[in-house]
């Protein structure tokens, strides 16, 4: 893993395609993912990107942006205002490429200072999207927040199982992703599971009834049309696939996601997203 230290001149990104329904800016305070050698890097959307190394393994490389929390704070009544006369509530999307608590968090604290930053300029809605239990070390800055800021957790448990055939194991065990989940509801913020990619589910069954106790609601998004393709082409790239077919042959086409659905739907009625409109907080 190489890791380097960058200046960026921008923090906040202007959303588009997939996430304009989302929030109105992402913001990404590392790039590349120390987590891309992990199950959930294999067939990770981010390495399809525009901009990054080419001939670069994804899982290889990760940039620090030791000046992100200072960028913020030049940048936010700018792109608060834009927000607004763009008709939008300013939301922010932390993070759509790089997990915000990969392990390097520990020595550059990016993240940290980003939360601390958002602590003195809130904005009006903030969703944490992170692989990992390590969500719940910065529990008294989450707690910091104005109620005004809307504050939203994603935390991605694609399946009931940590393993699949010829891939690494996870980031963070399933385990501990739902106990980091459980411990953020049980503090009284929001948490969303997202079920993305989703993977072949054991017991479907009991997999959604502990999602009912963990969390507020759930979003399944398949990798057919979550990596932006209508058949999934990108992902189809990848080893992912053929890993979840060795599991269940059925499980590579949408019609599985669409059965997961009508289960989570019975176990927990009116707290069920799908796809983009999922991530927006819409739920059936």
């Amino acid at each position: 893993m190489t890791v380097k230290e960058v200046e960026v001149k921008s923090i906040l990104t202007r959303t588009s395609g997939f996430l304009s329904g989302v929030s109105s800016h992402s913001l990404q305070p590392y790039r590349g993912c120390s987590f891309g050698s992990s199950l959930c890097g294999v067939g990770c959307y981010a390495q399809f990107g525009y901009g990054l190394p080419r001939g670069i393994p994804w899982g290889t490389f990760l940039e620090a942006r030791v000046n992100a929390a200072r960028v913020y704070r030049k940048q936010y009544e700018s792109e608060k205002a834009w927000a607004r006369r763009a008709g939008k509530h300013f939301g922010i999307f932390m993070s759509s490429s790089t997990d915000p608590f990969v392990p390097q968090e520990e020595r550059y604290r990016i993240t940290e200072q980003l939360l601390v930053a958002m602590v003195e300029q809130p904005p009006d809605r903030l969703i944490v999207q992170t692989h990992t239990h390590r969500v719940t070390k910065y529990m008294p800055l989450y707690q910091r927040l104005p109620p005004e800021c809307d504050l939203r957790f994603h935390i991605s448990i694609e399946s009931d199982r940590d393993t699949l055939p010829g891939l690494p194991p996870p980031a963070s065990s399933v385990e501990r992703r739902f106990e980091a989940a459980l411990a953020l509801r049980q503090t009284g913020f929001r948490v969303v599971i997202v079920v993305s990619p989703l993977l072949p589910i054991e017991r479907p069954e009991v997999f959604f009834e502990r999602i009912a106790r963990s969390a507020d609601a759930v979003v399944i998004d398949h990798f057919i049309l979550g990596d932006g393709t209508l058949s999934g082409w990108k992902t189809r790239k990848t080893a992912l696939p053929a890993a979840m077919a060795a599991v269940d042959p059925s499980c590579i086409f949408l019609d599985y996601r669409e059965r997961m659905v009508a289960i989570a739907r019975a176990t927990m009625p009116g707290r069920v997203g799908i796809s983009a409109p999922g991530f927006g907080g819409q739920f059936e």
